[in-house]
C-alpha cells in the first residue's frame, strides 16, 4: 500500500512566501526564514540555500536551518556532475544519499543523518545562480505540485538575488565616483 503524497504549500503558503520576497529589506533575513519555513513545512531534517560561483564553479552555502555548520562546510561543492540540478536547470530528487553516485560527501550525509535530498535550482531568467535544497532524515515524498511551488519560489529568490547584487554594484560604483575631485565629476 503506497502512502499517498500531501501537499504542504496551498495558495495562502505561496502568497505569503511572495510577499516575503517582494517585500524584505535584508536579504539574509530572507534567506534564513526561507530555509526554516521550507524545512518546518516538508517537516524535513534542514534545508540550505546556496549559491554558486560561476567563476570557480563552488557552492557555497548562504542560509541553513537544521544543519549542522560540520556538514555545511564539508568540503567545496564541486558542480562537476552533468546530472545536478545546476547543471540541468530542473529539480533533482536523491533518495539514498549513500549509495547514489552523484553524491560527492555520503559518508558526511550519513553521520549528518541525512537519507534523501530535493535539490530545486535557483534561476534568474536562463541563469542558474544557486539551489535550495531539502533534507530528510527517512525516504522523501513530495507532491509534484508542490515541487512546482518550489520551483516558482526559487526563481522569485534569483530575481531578489539578482537585483541585490546589481544594487551592490551601484553603489560600489555611486562611492567611488564620490571620491573623485570635484573637477573630474563636474560633467557626471
Amino acid at each position: 500500500m503506497t502512502k499517498r503524497q500531501e501537499r504542504k504549500f496551498y495558495l495562502k503558503h505561496f502568497r505569503s512566501i511572495c510577499h516575503a520576497i517582494a517585500t524584505y529589506e535584508d536579504l539574509n533575513i530572507l534567506t534564513d526564514h526561507l530555509s526554516e519555513g521550507t524545512a518546518r513545512r516538508f517537516k524535513a531534517k534542514g534545508c540550505s540555500i546556496m549559491l554558486l560561483d560561476e567563476r570557480d564553479k563552488h557552492l557555497y552555502p548562504v542560509s541553513s536551518y537544521g544543519i549542522s555548520e560540520e556538514y555545511l562546510n564539508k568540503g567545496p561543492l564541486i558542480m562537476d556532475d552533468k546530472e545536478c540540478s545546476v547543471y540541468t536547470g530542473k529539480p533533482i530528487f536523491i533518495e539514498n544519499m549513500l549509495s547514489d553516485t552523484r553524491v560527492q560527501y555520503p559518508q558526511a550525509a550519513e553521520k549528518e543523518g541525512i537519507v534523501s535530498m530535493l535539490s530545486i535550482p535557483i534561476k534568474c531568467r536562463d541563469t542558474i545562480i544557486g539551489v535550495i535544497r531539502i533534507y530528510h532524515e527517512k525516504p522523501l515524498s513530495i507532491h509534484g505540485e508542490d515541487i512546482e511551488t518550489l520551483c516558482v519560489m526559487a526563481e522569485h529568490l534569483g530575481l531578489v538575488i539578482e537585483n541585490n547584487g546589481l544594487k551592490n554594484f551601484l553603489e560600489g560604483v555611486l562611492a567611488s565616483l564620490e571620491n573623485l575631485p570635484p573637477r573630474m565629476r563636474k560633467d557626471l
